[in-house]
């Protein structure tokens, strides 16, 4: 298989270990290296070029937190990922599937992600070499700014997860939350300050994008920067604010 190591001998359950706070993620060990992985739903699949561990029968596809946002978040501390076995995910902006894959993995045979992408290059690679052999993923061609186009094709989730560069990036995220999130589920958002607005501080803008959430019924939970994985990047965590 290209890019791939075998591990063997009794080495094999130190150098894998479950990560202590995110389940469906491990990590393996070398040295002083310590790589995030996620167990592959496609085995004798790879994605993007990324290293592939066979060890007690299953195969480990290291996830590059410079290649995926949602990698580098629990790098950065991350404190919560709501992206969980079994869940049902809402993911807008999926693009070629690099970071789709692994939630794939994480998710299992019984969960499933929904996956929105409007760019047709992009979609045609996720369908050609993601989700053919994924059956848990749900492709859906569709401009994330519309989400009742798509009511049709996706229930209630447990999680919406945002990774679009679109000056209005949040507001689609609210609209998104308000079609598609249950009443205790979270999201994840991708702060692109850039896109947003790249005459302002990055700082300021990832404090603007909190207050609409806010605003607008929704908690903030977490908010990390993703330096030096993602420049001018910050993620957010939260959920739809308890009434009173």
């Amino acid at each position: 298989m290209k890019s791939a190591v075998s591990l063997g001998g009794s080495i094999l359950t130190e150098r894998l270990s479950k990560h202590p706070k995110f389940e469906g993620v491990f990590r393996i060990n070398q040295g002083e290296n310590r790589q995030l992985a996620t167990m592959s739903l496609a085995p004798g699949k790879i994605v993007y070029g990324e290293m592939v561990y066979r060890i007690d029968g299953d195969e480990y596809r290291t996830w590059d937190p410079y290649r995926s946002k949602l990698a580098a978040a629990p790098v950065k501390g991350l404190a919560e990922n709501p992206i969980r076995p079994d869940s049902r995910i809402l993911y807008l902006g999926a693009a070629s599937g690099t970071t789709v894959s692994h939630v794939s993995d994480i998710l299992g045979p019984k969960g499933v992600v929904y996956a929105v992408e409007f760019a047709q290059r992009s979609f045609r690679d996720l369908v050609e070499n993601v989700c053919k052999d994924r059956p848990n993923i749900v492709p859906i061609f569709a401009d994330a700014r519309f989400p009742m186009k798509y009511r049709s094709l996706v229930p209630g989730v447990e999680v919406v997860y945002c990774d679009i560069a679109q000056q209005d990036q949040t507001r689609i995220l609210v609209e998104n939350l308000r079609t598609y999130l249950e009443k205790d589920g979270q999201y994840l958002l991708l702060v692109k300050s850039r896109s947003i607005d790249v005459s302002k501080d990055p700082a300021d803008v990832i404090k603007a994008e909190a207050a609409y959430l806010e605003r607008n019924g929704y908690t903030v939970d977490e908010k990390i920067r993703l330096e030096p994985f993602e420049k001018d990047h910050a993620m957010f965590r939260g959920r739809k604010r308890k009434q009173e």
